[in-house]
């Protein structure tokens, strides 16, 4: 069974995806620490936002097997510095979330992840319609 690590901008969705994925639907509130489930690591946005917790980060990510890389599609910038991706000891992916707002530009998110140099794909997403999580779930080897 594997584990995974979602990093990203406060707000971008990290929470609501790992609901999703446990099958709690899509309601979630503001990570405060580090949250730490069976098969999750939730990360409040604060530690991907400032260079002062990436130790903690990269710390966390010893006991998981797939980093998320969180980025909201509605976000017209992106938090992670070029390259991030390739730090990381586990398997990393890019994961655009809201997907389905009027105001999302999924092709921009995903650029701005092709930057971060993740050693896997980058999957659109929405939580609110499902699309893509069935595709993420594959990726991730994640039950059900």
């Amino acid at each position: 069974m594997s584990r995974i690590m979602v990093i990203g901008a406060s707000e971008a969705g990290k929470s609501t995806l790992l609901n999703v994925l446990h099958g709690l639907g899509p309601v979630s509130s503001k990570t405060q620490a580090l949250e730490f489930a069976a098969r999750t690591v939730d990360t409040p946005g604060e530690y991907a936002e400032n260079p002062r917790y990436y130790r903690a980060l990269l710390a966390t990510a010893m006991d998981v097997d797939y980093v998320l890389f969180v980025q909201d599609a509605t976000r017209e910038n992106c938090i992670f510095p070029p390259g991030m991706g390739q730090i990381f000891p586990g398997y990393t992916l890019g994961v655009v979330t809201k997907t389905d707002h009027p105001a999302a530009s999924v092709l921009r998110a995903v650029e701005m992840l092709e930057t971060v140099a993740l050693k896997g794909d980058i999957i659109p997403v929405s939580a609110l319609t499902g699309v893509g999580i069935d595709e993420l779930k594959q990726k991730i080897n994640w039950p059900g």
